[in-house]
């Protein structure tokens, strides 16, 4: 069935800066792209608010419950349905409001329905514009999504909530580790003062700024500021350059397994140490990795990624548009240097932590798998 000839509403939002309207910091909730996570749920953190007035004067887009939104420009296809626990709500012309008739669908299965495959392929033929991507309302109209009983609506709804349950659970238990970790690094290095010292005398810090090889099709990989996360480092790469071209850019120095990468620029101050690798691989600019001898490479990643240390290297960055540091600054900064005994004990803390970890990550890798098949089979 065609979306349009369902929906009793579709339409889309207006930013109230654009009408003279000004963003209060309290009042009724406005629903941006950014307010609406990857599963769907609201993050109430990143509702803006305006008031009654403005509110008034944005009818058109004042939000109802099971209300479906379904971002139209930008991060496309991000959804989520209406709960009466954020209304009253507004929302901007970045999200597109369906609203169904009731008894027609189960409003969860038409969530799934939006995040298919099948309607995926439908809004990638619909992409317009350049510097940010965008489909129109009439494009959203003429989404046609599949008609069947109420009951295997619901049937496909509950199973695929499950997964998406599992899914949720296996991410929180990560997040909690994540925190764990942070708060054993507090617990032994925050509340006692060290000795400090430069990381210019504590590592081999090498920096692999300089010209941009050549790409080619196939090769050994080429690994960018984008590829390093928050203590993890994703090696599957989207370029390549030839083994001549490393042999010959590479004359800084190589990657080695377990070397702590720092990330200068875009985005700045992402840690993480180089995991087990089986080929030899090439990192762009925006990047640092720092090879030390004088201290545990995981105490070090983490004092990195410290609060204390981030005050410190955001004071020294630089830039209006992209937010970086100059190496040369970077090597000035200090940290802490606790007993070598102490390190070594957070260290096996954190190792032992990691192999949970990569267990829980299994598991989600399998879920988000399954999930996969599912709406595969489901939705096509």
């Amino acid at each position: 069935m065609r979306l349009g000839d369902i929906a009793t509403v579709i339409t889309k939002g207006t930013t109230p800066t654009s009408l003279g309207l000004d963003f209060v910091p309290e009042g009724i909730n406005f629903i941006k792209i950014e307010s609406i996570a990857d599963n769907g749920s609201f993050i109430p953190s990143k509702f803006g608010h305006i008031d009654s007035e403005c509110n008034n004067a944005l009818k058109r887009s004042q939000l109802k419950e099971n209300d479906i939104l379904f971002s139209i420009a930008g991060a496309i296809g991000r959804t989520a349905i209406v709960t009466k626990e954020i209304l009253p709500a507004n929302t901007n012309q970045a999200l597109a409001i369906i609203r169904m008739p009731e008894g027609l669908f189960d409003y969860s299965y038409l969530l799934y329905v939006l995040q298919s495959p099948n309607l995926i392929k439908q809004f990638e033929k619909k992409k317009q514009g350049v510097a940010q991507l965008n489909i129109s309302l009439k494009d959203i109209s003429d989404f046609v999504v599949p008609n069947i009983s109420m009951e295997e609506q619901k049937k496909i709804a509950l199973n695929l909530s499950k997964v998406d349950e599992l899914i949720s659970c296996r991410k929180e238990q990560l997040s909690k580790l994540d925190e764990l970790v942070k708060a054993r690094f507090v617990e032994m290095f925050g509340t006692q003062k060290y000795p400090e010292n430069t990381l210019l005398n504590l590592c081999n810090i090498i920096d692999y700024r300089g010209k941009t090889p050549e790409k080619v099709e196939c090769g050994l990989p080429f690994i960018t500021a984008k590829n390093v996360r928050m203590h993890q480092m994703n090696l599957e790469p989207h370029e390549y350059i030839t083994k001549e071209t490393y042999d010959k850019v590479m004359v800084r120095g190589f990657p080695k397994e377990g070397d702590v990468v720092f990330t200068t620029e875009a985005p700045l101050g992402n840690v993480c140490r180089i995991p087990h690798f089986d080929t030899e691989f090439y990192i762009g600019q925006r990047i640092v990795t720092m090879q030390t001898e004088k201290l545990e490479p995981i105490y070090l990643e983490y004092a990195l990624s410290s609060d204390d240390f981030k005050a410190k290297y955001i004071e020294k960055s630089s830039g209006s548009t992209v937010t970086g540091i100059r190496v040369r600054l970077l090597e000035q900064l200090t940290i802490p240097v606790p007993p070598t005994e102490l390190q070594k004990r957070f260290a096996v803390f954190v190792e032992q932590t990691e192999k949970t970890k990569a267990e829980i990550q299994k598991s989600l890798d399998e879920l988000e798998t399954l999930k996969k098949s599912l709406m595969q089979k489901y939705f096509g």
